[in-house]
Protein backbone atom coordinates (compact mmCIF):
# COMPACT_ATOMS: atom_id res chain seq x y z
CA UNK A 1 0.00 0.00 0.00
CA UNK A 2 1.76 3.15 -1.21
CA UNK A 3 -0.83 5.77 -0.29
CA UNK A 4 1.74 8.21 1.12
CA UNK A 5 5.42 7.98 0.23
CA UNK A 6 7.60 7.73 3.37
CA UNK A 7 9.62 10.83 4.18
CA UNK A 8 11.43 9.01 6.99
CA UNK A 9 11.20 5.44 8.26
CA UNK A 10 12.12 4.16 11.71
CA UNK A 11 12.71 0.44 12.28
CA UNK A 12 12.76 -0.05 16.03
CA UNK A 13 13.69 -3.09 18.09
CA UNK A 14 12.56 -2.95 21.69
CA UNK A 15 13.31 -5.34 24.52
CA UNK A 16 15.94 -6.41 27.03
CA UNK A 17 18.82 -8.58 25.83
CA UNK A 18 19.47 -9.78 29.39
CA UNK A 19 16.21 -11.73 29.69
CA UNK A 20 16.29 -14.40 27.00
CA UNK A 21 13.35 -14.02 24.56
CA UNK A 22 12.81 -10.45 25.78
CA UNK A 23 15.70 -9.60 23.46
CA UNK A 24 13.87 -10.65 20.28
CA UNK A 25 13.15 -7.10 19.08
CA UNK A 26 16.74 -5.97 19.50
CA UNK A 27 18.14 -9.10 17.84
CA UNK A 28 15.74 -8.67 14.91
CA UNK A 29 16.77 -5.09 14.15
CA UNK A 30 20.46 -6.04 14.56
CA UNK A 31 20.06 -8.84 12.04
CA UNK A 32 18.19 -6.55 9.64
CA UNK A 33 21.17 -4.19 9.74
CA UNK A 34 23.54 -7.10 9.16
CA UNK A 35 21.64 -8.65 6.23
CA UNK A 36 20.07 -5.72 4.38
CA UNK A 37 21.24 -2.34 3.09
CA UNK A 38 18.57 0.34 3.30
CA UNK A 39 18.20 3.90 1.96
CA UNK A 40 19.33 6.85 4.07
CA UNK A 41 15.70 7.68 4.80
CA UNK A 42 15.52 4.52 6.96
CA UNK A 43 16.85 4.56 10.52
CA UNK A 44 17.47 1.31 12.40
CA UNK A 45 17.43 1.65 16.18
CA UNK A 46 17.95 -0.53 19.22
CA UNK A 47 15.30 1.00 21.46
CA UNK A 48 16.06 -1.30 24.39
CA UNK A 49 13.65 -0.52 27.22
CA UNK A 50 13.83 3.26 26.86
CA UNK A 51 10.06 3.72 26.77
CA UNK A 52 9.06 7.37 26.55
CA UNK A 53 12.60 8.38 25.62
CA UNK A 54 11.75 7.02 22.17
CA UNK A 55 8.99 9.60 21.69
CA UNK A 56 11.05 12.00 19.58
CA UNK A 57 12.37 9.35 17.15
CA UNK A 58 8.86 7.93 16.70
CA UNK A 59 7.34 11.38 16.20
CA UNK A 60 10.04 12.28 13.67
CA UNK A 61 9.22 9.27 11.48
CA UNK A 62 6.42 9.09 8.95
CA UNK A 63 6.49 5.27 8.93
CA UNK A 64 7.48 2.96 11.81
CA UNK A 65 8.17 -0.77 12.13
CA UNK A 66 8.54 -2.22 15.62
CA UNK A 67 9.99 -5.64 16.52
CA UNK A 68 9.03 -6.92 19.97
CA UNK A 69 8.38 -9.99 22.11
CA UNK A 70 4.64 -9.93 22.81
CA UNK A 71 2.40 -12.21 24.83
CA UNK A 72 -0.43 -13.03 22.44
CA UNK A 73 -1.36 -16.14 24.50
CA UNK A 74 -0.36 -18.26 21.51
CA UNK A 75 2.13 -21.13 21.11
CA UNK A 76 5.76 -20.02 21.66
CA UNK A 77 7.41 -18.72 18.53
CA UNK A 78 4.18 -17.59 16.87
CA UNK A 79 4.65 -14.42 14.81
CA UNK A 80 1.85 -11.87 14.67
CA UNK A 81 1.67 -8.61 12.75
CA UNK A 82 -0.36 -5.59 13.88
CA UNK A 83 -0.84 -2.66 11.54
CA UNK A 84 -2.03 0.90 12.07
CA UNK A 85 -5.38 0.86 13.92
CA UNK A 86 -4.67 -2.69 15.16
CA UNK A 87 -1.79 -1.38 17.29
CA UNK A 88 -3.26 -0.66 20.76
CA UNK A 89 -2.72 2.71 22.38
CA UNK A 90 -4.76 1.89 25.46
CA UNK A 91 -5.37 -1.53 26.96
CA UNK A 92 -6.08 -3.07 30.36
CA UNK A 93 -3.88 -6.03 29.46
CA UNK A 94 -0.15 -5.59 28.87
CA UNK A 95 1.08 -7.80 26.03
CA UNK A 96 4.77 -7.15 26.62
CA UNK A 97 6.90 -5.96 29.51
CA UNK A 98 7.34 -2.59 27.82
CA UNK A 99 3.89 -2.22 26.28
CA UNK A 100 2.58 0.22 28.89
CA UNK A 101 5.29 2.78 28.20
CA UNK A 102 5.10 2.20 24.44
CA UNK A 103 1.33 2.70 24.44
CA UNK A 104 1.87 5.90 26.41
CA UNK A 105 4.37 6.94 23.78
CA UNK A 106 1.89 6.36 20.95
CA UNK A 107 -0.83 8.23 22.82
CA UNK A 108 1.47 11.19 23.37
CA UNK A 109 2.46 11.15 19.71
CA UNK A 110 -1.22 11.33 18.81
CA UNK A 111 -1.82 14.17 21.27
CA UNK A 112 1.09 16.05 19.71
CA UNK A 113 -0.50 15.42 16.30
CA UNK A 114 2.72 13.72 15.25
CA UNK A 115 1.53 10.13 15.04
CA UNK A 116 3.23 8.11 12.27
CA UNK A 117 1.28 7.87 9.04
CA UNK A 118 1.86 4.09 9.10
CA UNK A 119 2.94 1.80 11.94
CA UNK A 120 3.53 -1.96 11.91
CA UNK A 121 4.37 -4.12 14.92
CA UNK A 122 6.00 -7.50 14.27
CA UNK A 123 5.75 -9.51 17.46
CA UNK A 124 6.75 -13.01 18.54
CA UNK A 125 5.27 -15.09 21.33
CA UNK A 126 8.14 -15.66 23.81
CA UNK A 127 8.98 -19.07 25.22
CA UNK A 128 11.58 -18.22 27.88
CA UNK A 129 11.90 -15.01 29.89
CA UNK A 130 13.26 -15.85 33.35
CA UNK A 131 16.85 -16.56 32.33
CA UNK A 132 19.09 -13.65 33.34
CA UNK A 133 21.93 -13.28 30.87
CA UNK A 134 20.38 -15.88 28.58
CA UNK A 135 20.01 -15.66 24.84
CA UNK A 136 16.94 -16.29 22.71
CA UNK A 137 15.36 -19.72 22.99
CA UNK A 138 15.79 -21.87 19.88
CA UNK A 139 12.06 -21.55 19.21
CA UNK A 140 12.15 -17.76 19.11
CA UNK A 141 15.55 -17.52 17.43
CA UNK A 142 14.11 -19.53 14.53
CA UNK A 143 11.61 -16.73 13.94
CA UNK A 144 14.22 -14.02 13.34
CA UNK A 145 14.53 -14.71 9.62
CA UNK A 146 10.74 -14.91 9.05
CA UNK A 147 10.33 -11.66 10.99
CA UNK A 148 12.93 -9.99 8.75
CA UNK A 149 11.12 -11.27 5.67
CA UNK A 150 7.92 -9.64 6.93
CA UNK A 151 9.74 -6.36 7.59
CA UNK A 152 11.39 -6.31 4.16
CA UNK A 153 8.03 -6.95 2.48
CA UNK A 154 6.44 -4.24 4.60
CA UNK A 155 9.11 -1.76 3.59
CA UNK A 156 8.61 -2.73 -0.05
CA UNK A 157 4.87 -2.08 0.28
CA UNK A 158 5.80 1.44 1.41
CA UNK A 159 8.07 1.92 -1.60
CA UNK A 160 11.32 1.26 0.31
CA UNK A 161 13.73 -1.15 -1.37
CA UNK A 162 16.00 -3.28 0.82
CA UNK A 163 19.13 -4.64 -0.87
CA UNK A 164 20.72 -7.90 0.37
CA UNK A 165 24.25 -7.33 1.60
CA UNK A 166 27.07 -9.46 0.21
CA UNK A 167 28.87 -9.16 3.55
CA UNK A 168 28.04 -7.83 6.99
CA UNK A 169 28.83 -4.14 7.61
CA UNK A 170 31.90 -3.31 9.65
CA UNK A 171 29.79 -1.37 12.14
CA UNK A 172 27.26 -3.45 14.03
CA UNK A 173 24.16 -1.88 15.48
CA UNK A 174 25.45 -2.59 19.01
CA UNK A 175 28.78 -2.83 20.80
CA UNK A 176 30.80 -5.94 20.01
CA UNK A 177 30.29 -7.72 23.37
CA UNK A 178 26.50 -7.45 22.89
CA UNK A 179 26.54 -9.03 19.42
CA UNK A 180 24.71 -12.35 19.44
CA UNK A 181 27.71 -14.65 18.94
CA UNK A 182 29.83 -12.89 21.56
CA UNK A 183 26.94 -12.62 23.99
CA UNK A 184 26.22 -16.33 23.76
CA UNK A 185 29.83 -17.50 23.60
CA UNK A 186 31.08 -15.49 26.57
CA UNK A 187 28.23 -16.28 28.95
CA UNK A 188 29.46 -17.49 32.38
CA UNK A 189 28.41 -20.90 33.62
CA UNK A 190 25.36 -21.30 35.83
CA UNK A 191 27.70 -21.87 38.78
CA UNK A 192 29.41 -18.54 38.17
CA UNK A 193 26.35 -16.40 37.42
CA UNK A 194 22.81 -16.59 38.76
CA UNK A 195 20.23 -17.32 36.07
CA UNK A 196 17.12 -15.79 37.69
CA UNK A 197 18.30 -12.46 39.08
CA UNK A 198 21.05 -10.66 40.96
CA UNK A 199 22.17 -13.10 43.67
CA UNK A 200 23.37 -10.26 45.90
CA UNK A 201 19.84 -8.96 46.33
CA UNK A 202 18.12 -12.32 46.21
CA UNK A 203 20.28 -13.77 48.98
CA UNK A 204 19.47 -10.75 51.13
CA UNK A 205 15.75 -11.06 50.43
CA UNK A 206 15.80 -14.81 51.03
CA UNK A 207 17.66 -14.62 54.35
CA UNK A 208 16.37 -17.27 56.68
CA UNK A 209 14.83 -19.44 53.94
CA UNK A 210 15.86 -23.08 53.47
CA UNK A 211 18.96 -23.50 51.31
CA UNK A 212 16.94 -25.03 48.45
CA UNK A 213 14.81 -21.92 48.24
CA UNK A 214 17.83 -19.61 48.31
CA UNK A 215 19.48 -21.34 45.37
CA UNK A 216 19.65 -19.68 42.00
Amino acid sequence: MNDVAPSSVLVLGIGNLLWADEGFGVRAVELLHERWALPETVTLMDGGTQGLLLLDPVCAASHVIVFDAIDYHLPPGTLQVLRDAQVPMWSDTAMSLHQASFMELLSLAQLKDRFPQRITVIGVQPELLDDLGGSLSDTVKAQLEPALDIAVRELASWGIAATPRTQAPADGLNAGPLALAAYEGQRPSADAACRIGDARFMNHANAGLPAAQEAC
